[in-house]
């Protein structure tokens, strides 16, 4: 197998520096994170949607497919996250990537318990206050980025360039607009250790959507996706009658408890489980466009090595 060494990589055990986004219902399982884990990068389970039961189970499934590490991702915001981190640590993940709260939260817990805790972050600031918190290693979400971007819509390139500068030597994944072998060399470049690769597996046969919400994403392009939600918890999805209704009452400045109520009335489950890909919340990154396949999970993981390969050897072409 193929072999990609970096601080990221060094820290958590893998292979590859290749994570797989979190996924609310499209990783809410054990196939998508098996399959990634069993290629050489990270699996991660999308813990968000699940109840306890459900997590448990694919918990156990998860740690019965594979000896290879993988993750769990956890929303702190949860009304039960404190139940939710008692189930994780009855069950120790390799891996926890925990986003949307404070480290200090659950962080000692789990390295005595040798899970290794990376912490989302979205700019310098919370960068450094996670690192001083001693968190092992950062996942840093630019613009780009589907489902939940960062408030300040910094893009990828910048806020990565920014995060690295700011706390050096700790390992960084970045995440946001990478689909591909040159996205994952270009963050490598930037000074991250690895990338997150969200919509790309999000357009994978493993990820438990609707197929009408993958179709969505293939037909998307580039700039078919939209930012709204603003002052509700922003949100990045495809357009559609959502998203316009959205943008038409945040561009009129509608009272926010109106602006709530339709935000509040369309859900991601509506898309990913019921296929209803014009009224809920198709939720996918600018990426989207960058995709031309539903393929195995596995078969993504070795598309990006080689795609990777090839952006190196044309930025370090062999000497004549």
């Amino acid at each position: 197998m193929t072999v990609i060494p970096t601080p990221i990589t060094r820290l958590l055990g893998i292979d590859l520096p290749i994570v797989q986004a979190g996924m609310s219902w499209a990783s809410s399982c054990s196939a998508l994170p098996l399959a990634v884990s069993r290629a050489g990068g990270l699996g991660v389970v999308a813990a968000g949607p699940m109840r306890p039961a459900d997590l448990a189970r694919t918990l156990d499934e998860m740690a019965a497919g594979t000896d290879r590490p993988w993750a769990v991702n956890l929303p702190l915001y949860r009304a039960d996250a404190d139940e939710v981190i008692e189930l994780l640590l009855e069950r120790r993940p390799p891996v926890l990537i925990a986003s949307q709260g404070g480290p200090r939260r659950y962080l000692r817990r789990f390295q005595d318990a040798g899970t290794t805790c990376l912490h989302v972050v979205a700019g310098a600031e919370h960068a450094r206050k996670a690192v001083d918190a001693g968190v092992d290693g950062l996942v840093v979400v630019g613009a780009e980025a589907g489902g939940h971007p960062p408030p300040a819509m910094v893009t990828t390139q910048v806020l990565v360039r920014a995060v690295v500068t700011a706390v050096p030597g700790t390992p960084v994944v970045a995440s946001g607009g990478i689909a591909d072998g040159a996205g994952l060399a270009a963050m490598l470049a930037l000074g991250a250790g690895g990338a997150q690769f969200g919509t790309r597996f999000l357009a994978s046969e493993e990820a438990t959507v609707h197929p009408d919400y993958k179709a969505a994403v293939l037909a998307a392009g580039v700039d078919d996706t939209r930012t709204v939600g603003h002052g509700l918890g922003v949100i990045r999805a495809i357009a559609n009658d959502f998203t316009a209704r959205m943008t038409a009452l945040e561009t009129s400045a509608a009272d926010l408890d109106v602006r709530r109520k339709a935000f509040q009335a369309s859900t991601l489950k509506d898309a990913a489980l019921h296929g209803d890909v014009t009224g809920g919340k198709v939720e996918a990154g600018q990426s989207a466009g960058l995709i031309d396949a539903i393929l195995p999970a596995a078969r993504i993981v070795e598309r990006i090595v080689a795609e990777y390969a090839d952006a190196r050897e044309r930025l370090l072409p062999p000497a004549t």
